[in-house]
């Protein structure tokens, strides 16, 4: 019977819609299992495998998605956990257009030359900071990070709020943990190096730390302020992955060193001063300290040989 067709009540025509609905659900059922019952288990399996592979790839490149958006993007967005230097990316596809945000993820240099004026804002908003190129991105790629995107942003708390750091002021005791986490003379919990051996500070240790990485003296200004910070030591940038992936800092050690780094900004000074300086100072003292002991050595064996020199010369005049 046509529902449309239906003279009764409103009741009546539900009524006939689900006894229609039924029926169809019933010739599909029949026509997929008909036949035999070895035939009629073999489509089961067949459609369980089906749905059960459709699930797993489904969850399998969530992860991946999820696993791409930690490792690449949240040093720079939170997603419900408020601006960082990029923004915050909670219903950011209700701002704009998927197809405009694909091209954006995936090349956000040629959107801005394009003369893109929503492209132009964002940078204005990030102090003229550029969002690059992420290595291995993808179209198919940047879409699962939008799906990821949605997904995070409808729950009531993201996994990618960000760091969440209090805002008081730190204690004497936090700054001395902070450069004892610094130095390495205390161990971090997922044994990872410290920033000593690849960075630098004004004033933390007797040379300044290591050349590898830049100097940390400004990088609280840098950033401007606690929470980027935070973030940007959680979660390091892609140079710092290969160290840190397994290794990452919990939150009391991720506190410490944003301690340390606010009172190096406060006390001011200039970047890249203590190494060279302390190199110098070290250098001329290796040389002092060099030459006062070859003197040590050498000035006994000399007076040694004038020695014998002085007792054979009246010798051989006289002979």
């Amino acid at each position: 019977m046509n529902v449309r067709a239906c003279a009764g009540s409103r009741q009546q025509c539900a009524c006939v819609e689900s006894q229609g609905r039924f029926r169809l659900a019933g010739v599909v059922g029949r026509r997929l299992f008909r036949g035999t019952g070895k035939t009629t288990r073999f489509r089961l399996i067949w459609l369980l495998t089906f749905f059960l592979a459709t699930a797993t790839f489904r969850s399998v490149n969530a992860q991946e998605a999820a696993d791409f958006f930690r490792l690449n993007c949240t040093s720079c967005h939170t997603i419900g956990g408020g601006r960082l230097v990029g923004p915050d990316l909670k219903n950011v596809t209700e701002q704009k257009d998927r197809a405009w945000l694909i091209n954006f993820i995936v090349n956000p240099q040629a959107v801005i030359d394009s003369g893109d004026a929503y492209a132009a804002k964002l940078k204005k908003e990030a102090n003229g900071q550029v969002m690059p190129k992420v290595p291995g991105i993808t179209r198919e790629r940047a879409e699962a990070l939008l799906m990821l995107i949605d997904s995070e942003s409808k729950k009531e708390r993201s996994d990618f709020i960000g760091v969440q750091i209090s805002m008081e002021p730190f204690t004497e005791q936090d700054i001395k943990l902070g450069r004892e986490y610094f130095l390495g003379a205390r161990a971090l919990t997922k044994g990872g190096p410290p920033c000593f051996s690849c960075h630098a500070v004004r004033g933390v240790g007797a040379l300044g730390g290591g050349r590898l990485g830049p100097d940390l003296t400004l990088v609280f200004s840098r950033l401007e302020g606690r929470k980027n910070l935070a973030t940007y030591l959680a979660n390091p940038p892609m140079t710092m992955q290969p160290v840190f992936s397994q290794r990452s800092l919990d939150p009391k050690e991720v506190q410490a060193r944003v301690a340390l780094l606010e009172q190096s900004a406060r006390e001011g000074g200039q970047e890249g001063m203590s190494g060279p300086f302390g190199f110098l100072i070290l250098g001329l003292g290796g040389a002092i300290a060099g030459l006062v002991l070859i003197d040590a050595i050498w000035k006994n064996r000399l007076r040694a040989v004038r020695r014998m020199l002085l007792v054979r010369g009246p010798r051989s005049q006289g002979e």
